[in-house]
């Protein structure tokens, strides 16, 4: 699992936890707009940061993450999973060993 999205047992069943990246957000009214949005849904727990442009969302495993972003979206922002960064252990993805 990426370090953006992942999944723990927890008390009252399985949960997960993803990063959102929102584009759009202007002012705290934003931000309470889109945490009032995403805790509309059954079970989950939201945090919106307006200087990082993101929400860390702790919500039940059974539910779909693309749950998270429509509700971002009806509250009128773009919103997308944040993907962990590649691992430092991974090969070099260069094709040109000459210059890798």
């Amino acid at each position: 699992m990426s370090a953006a999205v992942g999944t723990a047992a927890r008390a009252g069943g399985s949960r997960a936890e993803a990063v959102l990246d929102i584009e759009g957000m202007t002012c705290a009214s934003c931000v309470a707009r889109v945490e009032k949005r995403l805790q509309r849904l059954d079970g989950v727990e939201a945090s919106v940061n307006l200087a990082t442009e993101s929400a860390r969302i702790d919500y039940p495993a059974d539910l779909d993450a693309d749950a998270l972003v429509a509700a971002v979206r009806e509250a009128g922002y773009e919103a997308s999973v944040r993907r962990a960064p590649a691992s430092r252990d991974a090969a070099p993805s260069c094709t040109d060993l000459d210059r890798c």
